[in-house]
């Protein structure tokens, strides 16, 4: 199975498959507005800005698993742009784990290399996924968006040769 095979709910309720990212690297993320660590929005917001032009996408995805999220996808998605100013794209609000993890996030973590990669362990993990849809990159939580920086630069150089 291919990621571009997946379709995920924007925050408004329009379903859409992620092919129509094809070609573009993506940095995907499980999001909460009410974590700890959702100061990451201006960092991921930020990357969205610098890089976008070049190509990159950053897709958002709410998930109340962990019990730090709004109750909609729709105020999810406003307390994002009205606190963070994100301009990203949020999605609907989905599972990360278990039998009813979202399936974007289960080929995530089925295609994450590494001990403990089988399960989200918490809000903020980030998946960078290269222009031919290959997963390139799984960080932590508590990394910041501008630790792996040069990651994201050299998906998109390696996009551009």
């Amino acid at each position: 199975m291919s990621i571009y095979e997946i379709s995920v709910t924007k925050a408004t309720g329009e379903e859409y498959p992620l092919s129509e990212y094809k070609g573009k690297p993506m940095l995907i993320v499980n999001t909460a507005t009410k974590c700890g660590l959702s100061d990451q929005f201006d960092s991921l917001e930020h990357l969205y800005k610098e890089y976008k032009d070049e190509g990159l996408v950053v897709l958002g995805f709410p998930s109340g698993q962990f019990l730090q999220e709004l109750s909609s996808a729709e105020e999810a998605e406003e307390a994002c742009r009205m606190s963070y100013g994100v301009t990203f794209p949020m999605h609907d609000l989905v599972n990360v784990n278990g039998k009813n993890a979202h399936p974007l996030f289960r080929y995530l973590t089925a295609n994450s290399k590494g001990f403990l990669s089988s399960s989200i362990k918490w809000n903020f993990t980030k998946f960078l996924i290269d222009q031919d849809g290959n997963l390139v990159g799984r960080y932590a939580p508590k990394d910041k968006p501008e630790s792996f920086e040069k990651d994201v630069k050299n998906v998109l150089a390696n996009a551009k040769a």
